[in-house]
Protein backbone atom coordinates (compact mmCIF):
# COMPACT_ATOMS: atom_id res chain seq x y z
CA UNK A 1 0.00 0.00 0.00
CA UNK A 2 1.05 3.27 -0.85
CA UNK A 3 1.42 5.85 2.00
CA UNK A 4 -1.43 8.17 1.87
CA UNK A 5 -2.01 12.01 3.18
CA UNK A 6 -5.78 14.01 3.73
CA UNK A 7 -5.98 16.72 1.50
CA UNK A 8 -8.70 19.68 0.91
CA UNK A 9 -9.42 22.94 0.53
CA UNK A 10 -10.42 24.82 3.29
CA UNK A 11 -13.74 26.59 3.10
CA UNK A 12 -13.08 29.85 3.87
CA UNK A 13 -10.45 30.94 1.20
CA UNK A 14 -10.26 27.76 -0.75
CA UNK A 15 -6.32 27.14 -0.48
CA UNK A 16 -5.19 23.67 -0.45
CA UNK A 17 -4.40 21.75 3.13
CA UNK A 18 -3.93 18.75 4.49
CA UNK A 19 -4.47 17.35 7.91
CA UNK A 20 -1.66 16.86 10.04
CA UNK A 21 -0.81 14.65 12.98
CA UNK A 22 -3.13 16.99 15.16
CA UNK A 23 -5.69 16.57 13.66
CA UNK A 24 -5.33 20.60 12.68
CA UNK A 25 -5.26 22.09 8.88
CA UNK A 26 -2.14 22.78 7.32
CA UNK A 27 -1.04 24.83 4.13
CA UNK A 28 2.17 22.42 3.62
CA UNK A 29 2.19 19.55 2.50
CA UNK A 30 5.58 18.45 4.62
CA UNK A 31 3.31 18.67 7.96
CA UNK A 32 0.84 16.06 6.97
CA UNK A 33 -0.06 12.85 8.77
CA UNK A 34 1.44 10.09 6.85
CA UNK A 35 -1.10 6.93 6.76
CA UNK A 36 0.87 4.16 6.32
CA UNK A 37 -1.82 1.36 7.44
CA UNK A 38 -5.59 0.80 6.38
CA UNK A 39 -6.05 1.88 10.07
CA UNK A 40 -4.84 5.04 9.50
CA UNK A 41 -6.43 5.92 6.52
CA UNK A 42 -9.97 4.92 7.85
CA UNK A 43 -8.95 7.34 10.35
CA UNK A 44 -7.86 10.61 8.27
CA UNK A 45 -10.92 9.58 6.10
CA UNK A 46 -13.30 10.06 9.36
CA UNK A 47 -11.65 13.29 10.30
CA UNK A 48 -12.13 14.24 6.81
CA UNK A 49 -15.90 13.54 6.90
CA UNK A 50 -16.15 15.51 10.38
CA UNK A 51 -14.03 19.15 9.24
CA UNK A 52 -16.50 18.42 5.65
CA UNK A 53 -19.88 18.01 7.67
CA UNK A 54 -18.46 21.01 9.88
CA UNK A 55 -17.73 23.22 6.81
CA UNK A 56 -14.29 23.56 7.23
CA UNK A 57 -13.12 22.03 4.33
CA UNK A 58 -14.51 20.96 0.97
CA UNK A 59 -13.36 18.59 -1.64
CA UNK A 60 -11.67 16.31 0.25
CA UNK A 61 -9.95 13.33 -0.69
CA UNK A 62 -6.73 10.89 0.52
CA UNK A 63 -4.04 11.06 -1.79
CA UNK A 64 -0.71 8.47 -2.52
CA UNK A 65 2.30 10.46 -1.49
CA UNK A 66 5.93 8.99 -1.88
CA UNK A 67 8.97 10.57 0.24
CA UNK A 68 11.72 11.42 -2.09
CA UNK A 69 14.98 13.23 -1.10
CA UNK A 70 13.11 13.21 2.54
CA UNK A 71 10.13 15.37 0.94
CA UNK A 72 6.76 14.33 0.47
CA UNK A 73 5.77 14.42 -3.06
CA UNK A 74 2.31 13.26 -4.65
CA UNK A 75 2.13 10.75 -7.00
CA UNK A 76 0.14 12.44 -9.21
CA UNK A 77 0.70 15.28 -10.72
CA UNK A 78 -2.63 17.63 -10.45
CA UNK A 79 -1.48 17.34 -6.71
CA UNK A 80 1.51 18.30 -7.13
CA UNK A 81 0.87 21.67 -8.00
CA UNK A 82 -2.08 21.60 -5.93
CA UNK A 83 0.99 21.56 -3.00
CA UNK A 84 3.47 23.40 -4.81
CA UNK A 85 1.36 26.55 -6.53
CA UNK A 86 0.74 27.49 -10.05
CA UNK A 87 3.10 26.50 -12.76
CA UNK A 88 3.06 30.24 -13.50
CA UNK A 89 3.16 33.49 -11.55
CA UNK A 90 -0.35 34.72 -11.97
CA UNK A 91 -0.66 37.61 -8.96
CA UNK A 92 1.15 40.00 -6.88
CA UNK A 93 2.69 37.93 -4.05
CA UNK A 94 2.14 34.83 -5.06
CA UNK A 95 5.03 32.71 -6.48
CA UNK A 96 5.35 29.94 -8.64
CA UNK A 97 5.71 25.62 -8.58
CA UNK A 98 9.65 24.69 -8.36
CA UNK A 99 9.48 23.10 -12.16
CA UNK A 100 12.01 19.93 -10.31
CA UNK A 101 8.92 19.39 -7.90
CA UNK A 102 6.07 19.47 -10.25
CA UNK A 103 8.58 17.19 -13.21
CA UNK A 104 7.06 13.98 -13.69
Amino acid sequence: MADKVLTANRLSDGIAVWLDANGQWTERLQDAFVARHAEAVAAIEDAGRKAFASNVVLDVNIIEVEEKGGLLRPLRLRERIRAEGPTIAYADGHGFANPEFIAA
